[in-house]
């Protein structure tokens, strides 16, 4: 396959690093070790084709997926001639590359949502012009640019005109209008399909993209070629599915605004159009494995976009080791190299029990031998599968085991991590007395409550004030002192009225921990302050574009109000307010780019709180790849530079430390050694808590693009889908006829890895420098 395809000396380079041998897929593809190094391939191989095509075409992706290679480029250029960027330009096949100038490109933008304002930092046009031609120093002048406030619709108006609510309905193309808006709304359609045609033009009269960078969504989408799209399309005004709706509510501030906004986007075949672009698809972490592995090994095909990179010979996937691991090319590399462990075993009998769709106890000595994976097990006999079933036997029993006299850390990088990845377990260690068990949310969260639910909980505030239902503020030492007060008790009156289903009290117990948060704040000293505060907040949400970045005064009351809704869910089980802790470290921003954790103002804080708890066990979201927000993979590496500097201050050789997943990315049963079972009861208690205490996300403005709808039930899917996948090897009977009640009452398992320091900190993948190392 190397041979079929020309090689860059950057792609030769790492290549070679990479130590991969064999490439048998449709599309080769370059694999790294990490995120950041997935940033470092693509910053050198792009700054290579620059230097020998100066006056060339390109197209580079907007969101988080670039982050590192947008920082690698910038530093690169700036270092081009320094002992360091001379060493990594030597590493990596660039020794002899002339520094490439970048003024003369022609960029032309990949998509947009339809309509939004260029002026708004969340459009991609915005993006564009900050990081690439401003960032990048190219020419504006050249740039074939999405302006929406630009493109010219019926008599002239502008798309807040035609499009009052900035809904574009498609139907108009082909029926007829029902009135004088609407006329005017499909006259403005035909007019935008031609200024798509032009912009199509435009990039063909320039002989097509030279050089073409992007991501790949959930549904294996490209640009906004989402599933489905045709090969040779063209760039067009379209709507796009669930799964990349999804994804783009972070941008637009809900998929409220993103199920309602279409968007104009290059096609596949402009993607193509020149037959000797660069077209290179980047993924990142395990969680885009199966996707990269359908658009890697499927013949070209519209069910997955990115299979089009076929028609061209300098086509290519980068992807960490997360991105490519179910790769057929992996997992012969994985079977065949290294020494042959017991966890080899393990997935491959579980995977043959997938394959053939047979329970454990059924495959057949012939059935092993056949298969190119088992075939390969030291010893292989009739007691092969047996062993393996005794080994999850073994893990099903860990997690049912009783513990007792443990300090317990539960940490997550978002408020509902904890107990989205592992509440059933959570659950069973608060019933025991003799364990202490605290709770820390490690950022602020407050990206995740959208200014709707802000300002409707800030006018039921007001209303409240009105009416002397919020008595508190009426005491004379409230303003000085007393707003301190009795947190415990907010908690215990929005959940004494969840349990008496009175929703208006409720809601009043959420309204009195909002005031208490808004004095905190913003220093307020009397109930006219208060309210005039109340009333300058509503005002600038009100004024506010959906997902624009906050003042960080409405961030903090944004993260407080999530910080409250975590209290809620831990009391359910007697844990007191003192006993969650909020972090809110400071990397987290609200910004595209989230800053790197640094160690005094992010590791420091988890340090000292490791230092005062003192826990026995220690839990954590362990992500390293960064497979769901990259908030997760930030906390990772400054959880485990935390652990790391503790560990130098005493002995922690009976720490223990809990890696769980969540909704973003699953366990597969060979990685983990511990399986809880989780009950229909379990999955009512995480459900309740879930509806009843995160208010802010029940209407889930952010889902899953696995999901239209709350976290709570993609968890309780994946928990049931890994209990289907025990039972293929276990048998059904084995858990409705066990002898105990907890296995016996088993509708769902959760897995998860209990490691000590040791084996984290290994796990963790160098995060140490990958804070340190980092441009």
């Amino acid at each position: 396959m190397l041979q079929q395809y020309p090689l860059s000396e950057v792609e030769k380079a790492f290549l070679k690093e990479s130590g991969v041998q064999k490439i048998s897929t449709l599309i080769p593809y370059l694999m790294v070790d990490n995120f950041p190094k997935l940033g470092l391939i693509t910053a050198c191989r792009f700054l290579e084709w620059v230097s020998e095509n100066p006056k060339g075409v390109i197209s580079l992706p907007t969101g988080k997926t670039p982050e590192f290679f947008i920082k690698w480029t910038q530093y690169l250029l700036e270092n081009w001639d320094s002992k360091k960027g001379k060493e990594i330009r030597a590493k990596y096949g660039m020794s002899e590359t002339k520094k490439p100038v970048l003024k003369d490109l022609t960029f032309v933008q990949i998509d947009e949502f339809y309509p939004i304002s260029s002026q708004q930092n969340n459009s991609f046009f915005h993006y564009v012009n900050k990081f690439y031609l401003e960032g990048f120093g190219l020419s504006k002048e050249n740039a074939i640019l999405i302006n929406s406030d630009e493109i010219i619709l019926a008599e002239g108006k502008h798309f807040k005109e035609i499009f009052p609510d900035l809904k574009v309905d498609l139907t108009l193309r082909f029926r007829d209008p029902k009135n004088p808006l609407e006329k005017l709304q499909q006259q403005s359609i035909y007019k935008i399909d031609q200024w798509c045609g032009e912009y199509e033009q435009k990039i063909r009269d320039k002989g097509g993209i030279g050089f073409f960078l992007g991501g790949i969504g959930p549904d294996g989408h490209i640009a906004f070629n989402t599933r489905g799209s045709h090969l040779f399309s063209v760039t067009r005004l379209t709507e796009t599915n669930f799964e990349t709706q999804a994804v783009a509510a972070g941008d637009l501030g809900g998929i409220e605004v993103s199920a309602n906004r279409l968007v104009i986007t290059i096609g596949l075949e402009t993607i193509t159009y020149n037959p000797d672009a660069v077209g290179i698809i980047i993924a990142a972490g395990e969680a885009k494995a199966p996707i990269v592995k359908d658009s890697l090994e499927t013949p070209m095909n519209n069910v997955y976009p990115a299979t089009v990179l076929q028609k061209l010979k300098n086509g290519r996937f980068y992807l960490t080791k997360g991105a490519a691991v179910k790769l057929t090319d992996s997992m012969d590399s994985y079977y065949a190299n290294g020494d042959w462990t017991w966890e080899k075993t393990e997935r491959s009998i579980m995977d043959l029990c997938k394959k053939l769709k047979k329970y454990g106890h059924r495959l057949k000595i012939d059935d092993l031998k056949n298969d190119k994976y088992t075939s390969l097990i030291p010893d292989l006999s009739e007691n092969t599968v047996n062993q393996v079933m005794e080994s999850v036997l073994k893990k099903i029993k860990r997690g049912t085991t009783k513990e007792k006299n443990e300090v317990l850390l539960h940490t997550g990088p978002h408020h509902d991590d904890i107990s989205l990845g592992i509440l059933p377990h959570v659950t069973n260690q608060l019933q025991e007395n003799s364990n202490e068990a605290h709770f820390s949310v490690l950022t602020s969260g407050f990206t995740a409550v959208t200014n709707i639910f802000v300002i409707d909980t800030l006018l039921h505030t007001k209303r409240l004030l009105d009416e002397g239902q919020i008595q508190m503020v009426r005491y004379e030492d409230f303003f000085s002192v007393g707003y301190k007060l009795k947190t415990d008790k907010d908690v215990y009156h929005y959940l004494t009225n969840v349990a008496s289903e009175d929703p208006d009290q409720r809601m009043r117990g959420l309204c009195h921990r909002v005031v208490r948060a808004i004095v905190i704040i913003h220093q307020v000293r009397n109930r006219q302050e208060l309210r005039d505060t109340i009333n300058d907040i509503i005002s600038i949400l009100k004024n506010s574009y959906d997902g624009e970045k906050n003042p960080s005064k409405i961030q903090k009351l944004k993260g407080m109000i999530r910080e409250f809704e975590e209290e809620l869910v831990w009391a359910h089980f007697g844990v007191q307010v003192k006993n969650v802790h909020h972090l809110r470290l400071g990397f987290y921003t609200g910004d595209i780019f989230t800053e790197q954790p640094e160690k005094k103002r992010d590791v420091e804080p988890i340090l000292e709180m490791l230092r005062k708890i003192n826990p026995t066990k220690l839990s954590l979201t362990l992500d390293p790849e960064g497979s769901g927000p990259d908030t997760h993979y930030k906390v990772l590496q400054a959880t485990a530079e935390a652990v790391r500097q503790w560990a130098e201050e005493k002995d922690l050789s009976k720490l223990r430390i809990i890696g769980y997943r969540n909704v973003w990315f699953k366990f597969e049963p060979h990685e983990a050694n511990v399986i809880v079972p989780v009950s229909l009861g379990d999955m009512s208690v995480m459900e309740d808590s879930f509806s009843n205490c995160y208010l802010s996300q029940v209407n889930a403005s952010f889902p899953s693009y696995s999901h239209n709808g709350k976290f709570s039930t993609v968890a309780k899917r994946i928990w049931v889908s890994q209990l289907d996948d025990i039972q293929l090897l276990l048998g059904k009977n084995h858990f409705y006829l066990h002898e105990t009640a907890t296995v016996r009452s088993s509708h769902g398992l959760i897995f998860f890895k209990d490691m000590n320091v040791e084996e984290f900190l290994a796990h963790a993948r160098d995060l140490e420098k990958s804070i340190e190392g980092m441009i």
